[in-house]
């Protein structure tokens, strides 16, 4: 960089430009003046060179230059086109080949955070903070910060790892980063703008880090306020949606007016026309409908119909009672759960929802309100066309970059996790069944905690549940054969930590070992996750060669029991399909689909 020479000051004065000290002004060797008019300048100013014409849109590209603006302690990178600032660009480091057009005011103050280190209260919006927000945040470590927070060593080990990380990441002034267009926006306050973002006609963003990058930039769109948050590469905010202290995950989606609230969305989360507070929404979760209000409530895979409310506000005097809803649960006018999701009852009129200890590992289930009395039909959702289709469709819909993937997302619908809910789902029906409380023919309903089952309809649960464990066993047999267990972990319990499967005994390793000070930065803690993640297939082998000891009485597993598993698994497969075409046929008699539809579904079976 040089100084301005004499000539220079003079075209640029010619130029109606002003500065308070052109010395103050330093500039690209190759720097020339001939596109610069109508500019004021304040403070230390670095100025690139203005030599090439850039796109501003497909088809459209104009030369670079500044026009119409003022500029106070900036550093303007080459052939950038800064033009029609109706206030000021301040304290900021602009890279090459941006846009910057129609704009009210850019600035950054002393007092800039960027949106990091904020703490918010998800599931429990009048609770303590019990999760941190920093730019490289996953759902898996939002998960383990909310299993974290009674814990003081550890979450005081996990405040003090973000503190630090941003603090070292933290720049002095604000940064927009290579080919960023910012248009039609009235005010950004201490925000990050990374490569290749653009903001087209939002109304305020202020304490903000948008962390896009080349193969997946960001989008910030008409009427949007956004502040004190953070979004990640290859997401949207538009058409007037609110955020304030938020996190936005990878590709994700918000829009249509969405109102948020300390909140947080995951990879590929879809947000649009309602409303949430305090919510944890980890991969997939999706809200479409205006009546949609999500207040305190934990989901992924997850679709909120219409008129789905998670609030308090029935409550008084008593305990607040949140919901994880998780894995394929929908919600409407009724509601389904159609993988594990600690949930018991589903309060219709309130749109509430309350875990019992009877009924939280009773997966693929219906529950249904009927006037005061809440119905459970066990399992019947494990072979349906709705199950099969949700199966099919989550790991091609991940519309995230293959590269840099940051929050983990296991698809895998037969997991551990889930068929641990299975398993002891199974083993509360066949306690039942020894009883003789299903098999009592003066009793057509057996009644448990806070909910009332046929009879006749848990007999088909348990048939259910069988067959997803035989399936499970047949497909991991069939990958590992005779291959002896490489430990014993993954043979107790199983977390879903929102997408991420893992064995509680590692997780409490994790955490063990930030409560005495073995890991000290935030990246170790997410490098740990991933490794976790990197064995799940070891751990998952160490749990099903224990399941399938169990579940078929045996001391060890031979190429005999290896046939027999599969054999069981192949039949219970079957099975399965068949069903899920059983109730394709159903939904075409009753007028649903055209046969075009049902044959074209029959053949993907």
């Amino acid at each position: 960089m040089r100084s301005l020479t004499i000539d220079e000051i003079s075209v640029l004065e010619q130029n109606r430009c002003h500065a308070d000290d052109w010395a103050c002004l330093t500039v690209a060797e190759d720097f020339s003046p001939e596109y610069i008019s109508d500019v004021d300048f304040y403070g230390e100013v670095t100025l690139g060179v203005f030599d090439k014409t850039i796109q501003i849109d497909e088809g459209f590209s104009r030369h670079s230059g500044i026009r119409r603006a003022v500029l106070r302690d900036v550093t303007v990178g080459d052939n950038c086109l800064i033009e029609n600032v109706g206030n000021y660009i301040s304290r900021y480091d602009i890279g090459e080949e941006c846009v910057i057009s129609n704009v009210g005011m850019i600035a950054t103050t002393d007092s800039a955070t960027y949106g990091q280190n904020n703490q918010v209260a998800l599931l429990n919006e009048a609770g303590d903070p019990n999760v941190i927000l920093y730019d490289a945040l996953t759902s898996q470590m939002v998960a383990f910060m909310m299993r974290s927070v009674g814990d003081k060593d550890v979450w005081e080990g996990l405040r003090r790892m973000v503190a630090h990380y941003v603090e070292s990441c933290r720049p002095e002034r604000g940064v927009i980063g290579y080919r960023v267009k910012i248009t039609n926006t009235r005010e950004i306050v201490n925000v990050l703008i990374g490569d290749d973002c653009e903001i087209n006609g939002a109304s305020c963003l202020s304490e903000v880090t948008l962390k896009g990058s080349s193969d997946a930039s960001i989008y910030i769109g008409h009427d949007v306020i956004c502040e004190n948050s953070i979004v990640q590469s290859g997401s949207s905010i538009l058409d007037g949606a609110k955020l304030d202290n938020c996190f936005v995950g990878e590709a994700c989606h918000i829009g249509r007016g969405f109102s948020a609230e300390s909140s947080v969305f995951f990879a590929n989360s879809y947000m649009d026309n309602g409303e949430s507070c305090a919510a944890f929404c980890g991969p997939f979760s999706v809200s479409h409908h205006k009546a949609s209000l999500l207040i305190g409530v934990e989901t992924s895979f997850y679709n909120a119909g219409s008129a789905t409310n998670y609030s308090n506000h029935a409550y008084k005097m008593g305990p607040i009672h949140y919901g994880t809803l998780q894995r394929g649960s929908k919600t409407a006018s009724g509601a389904h759960i159609l993988m594990p999701a600690n949930v018991a009852t589903f309060s219709m009129c309130m749109g509430k929802i309350q875990t019992h200890p009877d009924t939280r590992h009773l997966p693929f289930s219906y529950v249904i309100a009927d006037g005061m009395t809440t119905w459970l039909v066990p399992g019947c959702n494990f072979a349906t066309v709705g199950t099969y289709r949700d199966i099919m469709k989550w790991p091609k819909r991940d519309k995230r970059p293959l590269n840099g993937r940051r929050s983990i997302v296991n698809t895998e619908w037969l997991s551990p996790f889930v068929v641990q809910q299975v398993t002891e789902g199974r083993n509360y029906l066949r306690q039942l069944e020894a009883n003789d409380e299903l098999n009592d023919e003066a009793n057509a309903h057996v009644s448990g905690e806070g909910f009332t089952m046929r009879c006749s309809s848990a007999l088909r649960g348990i048939g259910y549940y069988d067959m997803a464990i035989r399936m499970f066993l047949a497909d991991a047999v069939r990958k590992e054969g005779e291959a002896l267990p490489s430990s014993s972990t993954g043979t107790g319990e199983w977390l879903d930590l929102s997408g991420m499967y893992a064995p509680k005994s590692e997780i409490d390793q994790l955490a063990d070992d930030i409560r005495f000070s073995s890991l000290d930065e935030i990246m170790q803690v997410d490098d740990r996750l991933l490794d976790i993640h990197n064995h799940y297939s070891e751990y998952k082998w160490n749990y099903a060669y224990r399941l399938a000891l169990n579940y078929y009485s045996l001391d060890t597993i031979t190429s005999d029991d290896i046939e027999m598993i599969i054999r069981k698994g192949d039949e219970a497969r079957s099975q399965w399909l068949s069903r899920i075409r059983k109730d394709a046929e159903k939904e075409f008699a009753m007028g649903d689909v055209s046969e075009e539809q049902l044959d074209d579904f029959l053949r993907g079976l």
